[in-house]
């Protein structure tokens, strides 16, 4: 399984995600332009200049027409995705940590963090008052997390809520039409570094810094599964076509000494999703892997490491002979 090396960032990755469609691969570093890619060939289709600081988070639309970006700069950016022009800047207080499309492109929300006096707060704007209002519009609605900070966030099904992750542990389900907290649970114990649906949205995982990644029902937010390993997760996909879970992450590099670098703290690992078990490796990075992404049909993913490289990886023929022994 030869992967694709995609390298034109000039520091770690921070996101990485694919448009609906899959052809498209957009990845966003500590450097300040986030990237376009061919998802087939790992050709760099080109960047999205503007921002000036760190890229924190970014979201394609479906229909793969406009870029969200939210930075570290103070602002998040609406992009078209074909010209690469900037399209609209939104001024914020602190630093842009997470954004999203809604399933119908029709809003958006990002998130900023506690900071220079601010609360953590997130804000949803309709997608054409955004575009079209003057300076920098007014958001329909503003949702201030007062007890920790939102580190991981998306939509819920049909658009009705959002679910944040934050750095105490916490998931908390809002409603994205009148901004009450409809739920709220502590399943980590540290922070929540990722959180990501299943094809059909039924369920999400969870990846912490507590070792653990968490498998949910969307609706009633109990856990169904979880995933044990040595070291912190920084990032959990869903195959959406076998039942597996692909979990990436490893020690910050302030907390890596020499002799606990061992080797296979930064392999992206399979486990399967029903068993809990464990099912297979893949080495690569040469530091923690901090964003992954399964490819929409389901034959390939692709991880985003502290190295600054984007790795796509083809599943060979063997991955679908696979087998697991009951």
């Amino acid at each position: 399984m030869k992967p694709l090396l995609l390298h034109g960032h000039e520091r770690s990755i921070t996101q990485i995600k694919y448009n609906k469609e899959g052809d498209l691969l957009f990845s966003s570093a500590k450097d300040n332009r986030p990237t376009v890619w061919y998802s087939v060939n790992g050709e760099r289709l080109g960047t999205y200049n503007g921002h000036g600081g760190a890229v924190w988070c970014l979201d394609p639309r479906w229909d793969s027409k406009y870029l969200l970006t939210g930075s570290a700069d103070n602002s998040a950016k609406l992009w078209d995705i074909e010209t690469g022009t900037e399209l609209k800047s939104l001024g914020t207080g602190s630093a842009v940590r997470t954004c999203g499309f809604s399933y119908s492109g029709k809003q958006f929300f990002y998130s900023t963090d506690k900071a220079m006096g601010r609360q953590c707060e997130i804000y949803f704007y309709d997608v054409n008052n955004a575009l079209t209002g003057e300076g920098n519009p007014d958001p329909y609605l503003v949702i201030e997390s007062k007890d920790s900070k939102v580190t991981a966030a998306l939509w819920g099904p049909l658009d009705e809520y959002i679910l944040t992750g934050h750095d105490d542990g916490t998931i908390t389900k809002w409603c994205s039409k009148t901004g009450d907290k409809i739920k709220a649970v502590k399943p980590h114990s540290e922070k929540v570094n990722d959180i990501q649906k299943n094809e059909n949205e039924m369920m999400f995982v969870t990846a912490s810094k507590d070792n653990y990644s968490k498998l949910f029902d969307t609706e009633t937010m109990q856990v169904l599964k979880e995933y044990k390993t040595e070291r912190p997760v920084n990032s959990a996909a869903v195959s959406p076509i076998r039942d597996q879970v692909v979990l990436g992450g490893g020690q910050e590099a302030m907390e890596v000494t020499t002799t606990s670098a061992r080797v296979g703290k930064f392999d992206a690992r399979f486990f399967h999703m029903i068993f809990e078990e464990e099912i297979g490796r893949v080495k690569g990075h040469f530091g923690p892997i901090n964003s992954l992404a399964f490819h929409p049909d389901g034959k390939s993913y692709s991880s985003g490491g502290e190295d600054g490289y984007v790795r796509n990886h083809v599943f060979d023929k063997s991955y679908y002979e696979f087998d697991f022994e009951y």
